[in-house]
């Protein structure tokens, strides 16, 4: 019979496409990722992101007596700006893509998996990948790898999600969030038995009571089932599930889905659960890791790859004159410093720190070794760079030899790719400067720098540094002090590019490109030799190379490496360069501004859900491309055109846009150009019908389409000790080839992997990679593995990049607690000359251990200590003080094992009626969100207040939980009050109560 129903199936599906195709809006089986009119996955997650981090950011102004301006409806720009930290807008705009783009992930590869989506009743499933994601989070963003850490934290947040939409918990009438979904000492309970009915068939297209009375009554959890469902079970719903079909279900996946008029609540209880999720990893990392794992101040890392053989001794102490002058200069500016050493035979550690005094001692510390033999283990030393820095890094390599391990090539350039870094190499040429100054001193003569190097030994940094936007910059060591005015323009926040072009071989040209309002201290660099090049302005003044301080600007000159800088007053509009020169060069236009785009290849579900999956390789060739991309610089900016430019041609491909939200437009392409390209957007401020509202910027990164497609899935995350087998697939649309397969890491684990794949003609070579982690990996270490294939002739290439961690498993689930000894307060109306002190106890029980106790609210001093108490158990002891206008005090308390309590307490200024008042509590600190958990709102009557919920006085309580009374509306919780008993009227108003500790 199953055999027969999954025929059926198979052959209706064909059927069910086409017909989900038809209703876009039933075409998810899950809250919709994009295109619809319906709250969707992104405008969830984006909402409660918004919300949790102007909640730490405000708590980080009271505690530093800043002012915190509050705004109604949060935009990434206006929340940064509220943040005092503008320029880190870029960056908290690609961390929640790369969470959203996560949870869409979900959708595309684990359609059908039902604990993804908690449909089918898979509840216990469901809730283990929340726990599993949730303990990967903390583990990965406490090792600082926050970039791995947002993709599994978007992987947690889908089925978090889907659980409000998909279960009956709304249509139970809860109106806040399940917070057992994210307790790992609680699993979910009160499920419908296996064999219990739980729905009808709904009465005709009225589908609002089809969940059977009692289920409702008993308050009895259960799912909708998708394609196929046992008798009287509840169906999901929707034109893409065929056993609702006649029968409706009860998704609330859009507004016009089978239970559509819960869609609003659905989403508004999802919202909230994701901020809940957000809390306990903010109590976790702590408010300022917190706002590094949404972003904040990752486009301000200065990350140096360093030369440290023999051979660079009368290099390196310009090298470490030169870095400490540029950390001294960049002061408050950068938030992050990541220095790599390299030699022969060895590279690393990586070091890196948010002190600029610490980095300057460890650049200090570099003494030149080993060596022998000219080349280096440079790539060696890149790779470990790349894979450890945030996205878009700016990478500065010192070297003065050619590359050892040259080998690494195509693993370094696919890194580039797919973290969209740029690398600029300041080569010193020391082998030919040594030679000549060897020549030199047998003729007696002093030594001699040439000020125009072109070494080909370079070519390998030459390659590397075009594809990524970079530049090589080949320089003597008498000259690099001249050149290292690169570093200091790349660290400049807001820099954004509006041209960059690549010719090789040269040829005379003309070049244009518009300058927009908004743009600020515009840099123009060219790189080359022989060369001469004219730049004419907007009102048609010029100046030439040969013009050092001209009409336009100054012009600085070392070794191949040119700099202008504009000075002239009026820049807005159309700028010409002219340039002849018969050898390779390149020119860069770059300056700041808040206009800028993100974009990443994506790939559309072709199922029935809506998602998609960013690639993690390089696009195909020979067929249509899709982009998702972000413009950043306000509401009031739009897109008119997007194109791929060739990088070193003139081919140019226009895309058709189409807006999938305020910022975000999929971008389809027809064609790709046939070599390497780069991203340019055209657009416009709506503010403005000028022509100065018009604007341009490029991507920098070179991209290139191939013919040959590798994917790679599978769970990312795995033990210390354990193998992680990784299927991979092979696809080539030429004819039959021989392909080499290569698989790297970045942590030198073990690797198992076929060296050679035939594949052709569309046939699929299939194939695993191993890989063993070591028994004293580190939890939370996080592992770069590169999957390449390249034709053995190398004609064409292509890779997966995937980011995996090692995550240690845990015994220990349960929260610290916390035992309130006394409250003292002696406040007067005057509270600025009254206060008030409290002192607690904080264990862990028989767990890990608590390792940290900070002060989340509250503008007094906590001091703490940790003796042994009794059964030899480490207690530690909180003594906090305040004055009586700061009359909120939060505690947060972590374990060993993540495990997240809160502890609370506030005060009113009245109660200076009951002076010097000492009360003793003992609670259970929760490890949910600010410890919230839902409860009953009929719970209410059992409140210990016996005082009207408007009165503003009355004595401290003595109680075991606290009860917080929350008014929703569609896009956050609006609205608290604490320790009150609700009226009938607060009922009516929609106020719900859920448990805080």
């Amino acid at each position: 019979m199953y055999d027969k129903v999954t025929m059926i199936q198979s052959s209706l599906y064909p059927i069910i496409i086409l017909l989900v195709n038809l209703h876009s809006e039933e075409r998810t089986l899950a809250f919709k990722t994009m295109l619809t009119n319906s709250i969707t996955h992104q405008d969830i997650t984006q909402t409660a992101i918004l919300q949790t981090t102007a909640e730490v950011c405000k708590a980080q102004a009271l505690q530093q007596g800043r002012n915190f301006v509050q705004s109604a409806v949060w935009t990434v720009e206006s929340l940064t700006e509220a943040c005092s930290s503008p320029s880190s807008a870029k960056g908290f705009q690609q961390a929640i893509k790369t969470v959203c783009s996560s949870n869409a992930w979900v959708d595309f590869h684990h359609a059908s998996d039902a604990e993804y989506h908690f449909d089918d009743e898979k509840f216990f499933g469901g809730w283990i990948l929340i726990q599993n994601s949730v303990r990967a989070v903390k583990a990965a963003a406490k090792e600082k790898n926050y970039e791995t850490a947002r993709k599994l934290l978007g992987e947690a947040l889908h089925p978090l999600q889907d659980f409000y939409s998909h279960s009956n918990w709304i249509e139970l009438g809860n109106r806040f969030p399940y917070s057992n979904l994210i307790r790992p000492d609680r699993p979910i309970d009160n499920i419908a038995g296996e064999k219990r009915p739980t729905c009808r068939n709904c009465d005709g297209d009225a589908c609002i009571n089809n969940i059977l009375e009692d289920i409702n009554e008993e308050g009895k959890l259960t799912s909708g089932y998708f394609l196929s469902r046992p008798p009287e079970k509840c169906s999901h719903g929707g034109v893409a599930d065929i056993s609702s079909w006649f029968k409706g279900g009860i998704n609330k996946d859009t507004q016009s889905s089978s239970h559509g008029n819960l869609h609003d609540d659905a989403a508004t209880v999802a919202i909230a659960a994701t901020r809940q999720l957000l809390e306990d990893i903010r109590g976790y990392l702590g408010d300022s890791n917190f706002l590094r794992l949404m972003g904040f101040s990752q486009t301000s890392v200065l990350c140096f790859v360093i030369d440290t053989t023999g051979s660079m001794g009368d290099d390196i102490n310009e090298v470490r004159r030169v870095t400490s002058n540029i950390t001294d200069s960049m002061k408050g500016t950068v938030a992050e410093y990541i220095l790599v050493p390299f030699n022969d035979p060895d590279f690393g550690p990586l070091i890196r720190t948010t002190d600029p005094d610490e980095f300057k001692l460890q650049i200090n510390a570099l003494q030149p070794h080993d060596g022998g033999d000219t080349p280096e283990l440079c790539l060696s030393g890149l790779r470990l760079a790349l894979t450890s820095s945030p996205p878009q890094t700016k990478i500065f390599v010192f070297t003065d030899a050619d590359a050892k391990d040259k080998e690494l090539k195509s693993t370094v350039l696919a890194l580039i790719e797919s973290t969209k870094s740029v690398v600029n190499f300041m080569l010193t040429n020391g082998l030919a400067a040594r030679r000549r100054r060897s020549e030199d001193s047998n003729r007696g003569q002093r030594q001699h720098y040439s000020t125009r190097i072109s070494n080909p030994l370079n070519q390998v940094y030459e390659d590397l540094a075009l594809a990524s936007g970079g530049q090589a910059i080949e320089v003597t060591k008498a000259t690099l002090p001249q050149a290292t005015s690169i570093i200091l323009d790349a660290s400049t926040s807001a820099l954004v590019t509006v041209f960059q072009i690549v010719r090789n071989p040269g040829k005379t040209e003309a070049f244009s490109f518009i300058v927009d309002s908004s743009l600020k201290n515009i840099t123009i660099y060219i790189t080359g030799n022989s060369l001469l090049f004219n730049i004419t302005s907007p009102t048609g003044d010029s100046q030439t190379n040969e013009e050092l301080s001209g009409k336009l600007g100054l012009v600085e000159h070392v070794g191949n490496f040119y700099t202008v800088r504009l000075t002239i007053l009026d820049q807005v509009g159309l700028w010409n360069i002219n340039i002849s020169s018969l050898q390779a060069y390149t020119i860069k236009v770059h300056g700041q501004s808040d206009i800028d785009f993100l974009f990443n290849f994506v790939e559309l579900s072709k199922d029935v859900h809506s998602g998609y999956s960013v690639l993690r390789g390089r696009p195909p060739a020979n067929s249509n491309i899709t982009l998702l991309l972000t413009v950043m610089g306000g509401d009031s900016v739009t897109l008119t055109e997007v194109s791929l430019v060739e990088a070193s041609g003139s081919q140019t491909i226009n895309g058709t846009l189409e807006r999938v939200a305020v910022r975000d437009f999929l971008v389809t392409m027809n064609s790709v150009p046939a070599g390497e390209f780069v991203v340019r957007v055209f657009g416009e401020r709506s503010s403005s019908r000028s022509s100065n509202s018009l604007f341009q910027r490029q991507s920098v990164t070179q991209n290139r389409a191939s013919s040959v497609v590798i994917t790679a899935t599978t769970n990312e995350v795995w033990e210390p000790g354990k193998t992680l087998s990784i299927p991979f697939t092979v696809v080539y649309s030429g004819s039959d080839a021989l392909f080499n397969i290569n698989a790297r890491n970045d942590r030198g684990f073990a690797t198992v992997f076929p060296s050679t794949m035939s594949v052709g003609g569309g046939s699929i070579g299939n194939s695993t990679v191993n890989l063993t982690a070591p028994v004293a990996t580190t939890s939370g270490t996080e592992v770069t593995l590169t999957i390449e294939a390249e034709t053995s002739g190398k004609s064409d290439f292509n890779y997966a990049v995937l980011r995996l961690t090692v995550v240690s498993p845990i015994t220990d689930v349960t929260s610290p607690v916390c035992e309130i000894i006394s409250v003292n307060a002696n406040c007067s109306s005057n509270c600025s000359l009254s206060s008030w002190e409290l002192s607690a106890n904080l264990t862990d029980g028989n767990g890990t251990g608590i390792v940290s106790v900070t002060l989340r609210q509250g503008l007094g001093t906590l001091n703490t200590s940790t003796p042994l108490g009794d059964g030899g158990v480490n207690v530690t002891l909180a003594f906090y003080s305040a004055s009586c206008c700061s009359e909120v005090m939060e505690l947060v308390a972590v374990d060993r094992a993540g495990n997240v309590g809160v502890c609370s307490r506030s005060i009113a200024s009245s109660v200076s009626t009951t002076p010097n008042t000492s009360t003793s509590r003992t609670n259970s600190m929760s490890g949910a969100s600010k410890g919230k958990t839902g409860k009953d709102p009929r719970l209410a009557r059992r409140s210990p207040w016996p005082v009207s919920p408007h009165s503003r006085s009355r004595p401290l309580p003595t109680v075991k939980i606290r009860l917080i009374w929350v008014r929703t509306v569609l896009a956050a919780v609006a609205e608290f009050r604490r320790d009150e008993v609700p009226t009938k009227r607060d009922i009516e108003e929609g106020w719900t109560v859920i448990e805080t500790s």
